[in-house]
């Protein structure tokens, strides 16, 4: 559940992402050195590691909630 909800996000942000790097590539071609403006390889790598960054962020507390016994986490509230 908590993966989920983290991914959620992080997929809305890739989309968000990819639109605006589409139209901001355009004023920043000239700025490039041997690569198009819209590098699917670059696109997809940069995309993949964010990918993997996020999952591991969200990741990392779930494999905290799951080890904690829900009995002592109701009874501390």
């Amino acid at each position: 559940m908590i993966i989920g909800q983290g991914m959620t996000f992080v997929v809305i942000g890739l989309a968000l992402g990819w639109a605006g790097a589409v139209f901001l590539t355009r004023a920043l071609a000239e700025l490039l050195f041997k690569v198009t403006p819209t590098d699917p390889a670059t696109f997809w790598g940069v995309s993949f590691l964010f990918l993997c960054a996020a999952l591991i962020a969200c990741y990392i507390p779930a494999r905290r909630a799951v080890r904690i016994d829900p009995i002592v986490a109701l009874r501390s509230t």
